[in-house]
């Protein structure tokens, strides 16, 4: 059976999320005639500056090197995530959530095995950024990019992933997909006609009259203007059990002086988080918030405070409000919703190019699946989808709800959320009891975006281990990991 190409197809609104869609579309589908219309009038949010390494594999899909891309972008490396501040335990004041890679398996099952030793109330070590190789790269601020040496040893590429500026970003993506043949314009849609049938059948705009096509691609932010405003599609809100709904954000200068940092900071405060991004001409930094417990006004000052900015002086100063959840169903009739009209969750982990990466993939994915029937291929891709949506969201829950932080009326509300994802409620409960953890992870595989080692990282980076079992001996030794990670380091990456 041949699989049918769709004809044309409008992607309605710009941003990363319509720009990455562009380019995947047309790698997918040369054939396919792609427009995009964006506003003029609508301003791009632009500070969502990190991201998983699944965009490694955007970039090598579409053949543009690290070389061509990075430079334009402002681009820098990024091997994992510090978390500072935030559990209220005592000894466990930051620790690092790293990227995993093939070269950490001998000290990974030394990490692996001291949690368990600790779960069981032995004294071990288990701080995860000392038992990866991300850890020693991150603390010797060495890019991830490997040497000849360990290129010519056959040794694989580490996952890493890149901070960048999003609307760099953006306007890279645009320059490509508009050499690739994308009709790009720039107007208003004033008004969207449906068929009869619900499909969606054009696009009405002040200056370029109507755009028909054979799909829609809604890429116009939290507005929806097609999927919502349209067919209205229901969106599924994650507000009970993320409580964070606004953010500020400031740009700084770099310090000169200092070497470039290759991981994402982030500090926990009062009432959220912080974020500090080096980019390779400034440092993003901002800070994501829950509105019901600060004031957009005293997060903004607090935010200021972190990084010695008198209140007076003259900066650019961008607040933002989040619609945390996602839609019931991102593929509905003949329209796609990618980026922020199908959904957001808040940006601790940095998972929003990586949903929207996904959500295009597995479309184009399904819709090529010519043995099933539309209807079967629409059901089974929004199913996927809010696992993925919901996986993401459980593992973000659980930063919170393990904090241990009380000294504000935020983080007593947080730890003692009752709105706690099932899958997590489960993990927590098997983690911190004599249950075989491992065989909980098994158990929910099917519905688990992070992998067993960020959930043995989370755990043991927050100290949150179970009180008054058993002692445990027999630990593995953190200078023989230490050891291993640094001559990795010094042998395997050019600097």
């Amino acid at each position: 059976m041949s699989v049918h190409t769709p004809k044309s197809i409008v992607i309605v609104g710009g941003g990363t999320a319509g720009w990455m869609a562009a380019n995947l579309i047309i790698h997918a589908w040369p054939t396919t005639q792609v427009t995009l219309v964006e506003s003029a009038d609508v301003g791009i949010i632009g500070v969502g500056e990190g991201a998983t390494p699944y965009l490694k594999t955007f970039f090598a899909r579409l053949g543009i090197n690290e070389e061509e891309w990075m430079p334009a972008c402002d681009a820098t490396y990024k091997v994992g995530i510090n978390f500072e501040n935030w559990s209220g335990r005592q000894g466990f004041k930051d620790y690092f959530h790293p990227f995993f890679c093939a070269l950490d398996k001998p000290t990974a099952d030394m990490f692996f095995h001291n949690c368990q030793v600790k779960r069981h109330g032995g004294q071990s070590h288990t701080n995860p950024g000392d038992f990866f190789i991300s850890g020693e790269l991150a603390r010797q601020k060495i890019n991830p990019a490997l040497s000849a040496k360990a290129l010519s040893e056959g040794i694989q590429e580490i996952d890493y992933a890149y901070h960048f500026d999003s609307a760099k970003l953006g306007h890279f993506l645009k320059l490509k997909a508009c050499q690739k043949g994308l009709t790009h314009i720039i107007d208003n849609v004033t008004d969207v006609i449906s068929h009869l049938s619900g499909d969606i059948e054009k696009v009405v705009t002040e200056n370029h009259g109507d755009l028909g096509a054979e799909l829609f691609i809604d890429c116009t932010g939290f507005r929806a203007r097609l999927i919502h405003q349209t067919l209205k599609r229901n969106y599924v809100s994650y507000a009970d059990s993320l409580l964070n709904n606004a953010a500020v954000a400031i740009q700084t200068p770099n310090d000169s002086n200092l070497k470039l940092e290759v991981q994402t900071r982030s500090i926990a405060l009062s009432n959220g988080w912080m974020w500090k991004i080096p980019l390779t001409s400034r440092q993003g930094n901002g800070y994501v918030y829950s509105d019901h417990h600060i004031s957009p006004n005293d997060a903004e000052q607090e935010l200021r405070q972190q990084l010695n900015i008198d209140e007076n002086a003259d900066v650019r100063v961008k607040h933002l409000s989040m619609r945390i959840g996602r839609l019931g169903e991102h593929w509905h009739k003949n329209c796609l919703a990618v980026g922020l009209s199908q959904g957001f969750i808040e940006p601790l982990e940095a998972t929003a190019l990586m949903l929207t990466q996904l959500t295009v993939d597995q479309f184009i994915q399904q819709f090529d699946n010519a043995a099933q029937p539309l209807d079967n291929k629409r059901n089974t891709f929004n199913k996927q989808l809010n696992t993925t949506f919901d996986g993401v969201r459980d593992y973000i829950a659980a930063h919170y709800q393990l904090s241990k932080r009380d000294d504000t009326q935020y983080w007593r509300d947080n730890q003692f959320n009752k709105a706690t994802p099932a899958i997590f409620a489960e993990l927590k409960q098997a983690w911190l009891s004599r249950q075989d953890f491992e065989q909980s992870l098994s158990k929910h595989a099917q519905g688990l975006v992070y992998l067993r080692p960020s959930w043995y990282c989370i755990f043991a980076g927050m100290g949150a281990f179970p009180e008054n079992l058993k002692p445990v001996n027999n630990i593995a030794p953190v200078e023989q990991a230490l050891n291993y990670a640094q001559k990795i380091a010094q042998s395997y990456f050019k600097n």
